[in-house]
């Protein structure tokens, strides 16, 4: 028969181990209260407004529609003023043939210009179209990629709150397991009392029992870090602060459809359109490379006011006033064939855009037929699973009934509530 000390002492840790989900539940419901209720929509909303990678992408956004100017095309004509003002202040002394000298001292001069000038391109082979363009392009570029930021970001938080939706459903099966294993104990210490089984079948239950608890916890741990990810992706500030999620399931879609599915990704796909627009600013390149070849006609016009003070001599002060124009025609003859290397590349670059994206367009077409075929292999393994889990169910309350009586080994027992678990 078992000591009295040690059966004592058993039976105190199974009583704690019974009292730690009470304790659990009131201390949960002290702080129940403070804990915040997150849904899907409110998740990617926040996410949305304070992630950190978004608002950097936007401001990328804001500086690439700050780029698209007229000015920074080309455009408009550049003004200019330079202004300067300078005097000196002179003692000359003079020494004469006959053997005089004269010393004059203190003699100021002064002298001022102040000036504004103007230039502007009239014609440049329509590299300032071409630019301008091509600013256009990079603006919409940026667009896109703040959307898909926007859409990344979307996806992590929808796929992080459903890893957590799953791990929640772990961790309440793995609880399952724990009351399942507490039960055992239970059973077996009373066999045990009994003299109905030994001392060994008692102690592997508490073995299962901790090993069962030891999970638990593990999965708790996961739940957390999941937790602080999805609060990092909303860039909460505290991310120590509770949130619950409103849901528990995850909805499915049965009815997908995989040709509208292909002909709305080719249509709208972020990666699609920016491939796209990298296509367009390959062939834009090409046409300001081109308009080298082109003369160049510029116009320079500006006025100017100077002005002279004299200490000394016979003018005293000298004011002009004056404007002046003029149109510069050039054309580069030759530059050691630099332009027709150039040229050369940007066809080949016009190529390279046009195959990476058709790579991309490859690329997102194996991915959703890939995504698609396990999405209808899964719909049919949860049909299976659904009716696995029933008689997994059936099949642990026979099983445990057994053990109750003494028909069904422990060991056994415990496959069958690992079969359960599984399911």
């Amino acid at each position: 028969m078992m000591n009295p000390f040690v059966l004592k002492q058993n039976r105190s840790l199974l009583g704690f181990k019974k009292l730690i989900p009470a304790l659990l539940v009131v201390c949960g419901a002290f702080t129940a209260g403070a804990q915040e209720v997150y849904d899907l929509s409110r998740c990617v909303t926040t996410g949305l407004e304070q992630n950190y990678s978004v608002k950097v992408v936007r401001n990328q956004e804001q500086i690439a529609d700050n780029n698209y100017s007229r000015g920074n095309a080309g455009y408009l004509p550049s003004v200019s003023t330079t202004n300067w003002y300078s005097g000196y202040a002179n003692t000359t002394t003079q020494n004469k043939s006959d053997g005089t000298r004269v010393v004059s001292r203190g003699i100021q001069s002064s002298a001022g210009s102040a000036g504004i000038d103007l230039e502007m391109t009239i014609f440049d082979g329509f590299n300032v179209q071409a630019s301008y363009k091509k600013l256009n392009e990079l603006k919409q570029v940026g667009a896109l990629n703040s959307q898909m930021a926007m859409e990344n970001l979307v996806a992590q938080i929808v796929s992080e709150y459903y890893y957590q939706i799953q791990q929640l459903n772990f961790y309440h099966n793995m609880a399952y397991a724990v009351a399942l294993s507490r039960e055992r104990v239970r059973i077996d210490e009373h066999r045990y009392l009994l003299g109905a089984s030994s001392k060994l079948d008692l102690l592997q239950s508490i073995v299962y029992l901790n090993a069962d608890s030891s999970r638990l916890a593990r999965q708790n741990e996961e739940i957390r870090t999941s937790e602080v990810r999805l609060k990092k992706l909303m860039a909460m500030e505290d991310l120590r602060a509770d949130i619950v999620l409103k849901d528990s399931v995850i909805a499915n879609s049965p009815d997908l459809n995989y040709d509208n599915l292909l002909a709305l990704t080719l249509e709208y796909n972020t990666s699609l359109q920016i491939a796209k627009k990298s296509q367009v600013i390959s062939q834009i390149d090409y046409k300001i490379i081109a308009s080298r070849s082109y003369p160049y006609l510029n116009f320079s016009s500006g006025y100017t006011l100077s002005y002279n003070d004299y200490g000394s001599g016979l003018v005293n002060n000298q004011n002009i006033k004056g404007v002046n124009y003029g149109l510069t025609l050039g054309m580069d003859l030759f530059d050691g064939h630099n332009r027709r290397r150039e040229r050369a590349n940007a066809i080949i670059e016009i190529e390279n855009q046009t195959h990476q994206y058709q790579e991309v367009e490859q690329e997102i077409k194996a991915e959703l037929l890939t995504v698609y075929y396990a999405f209808e292999n899964n719909l049919q393994l949860l049909k299976l699973e659904e009716q696995n889990l029933e008689v997994a169910r059936e099949n642990l309350e026979i099983a445990l009934e057994r053990y109750r009586l003494g028909d069904l080994s422990g060991l056994e027992l415990r496959e069958v509530q690992k079969s359960l678990l599984d399911a």
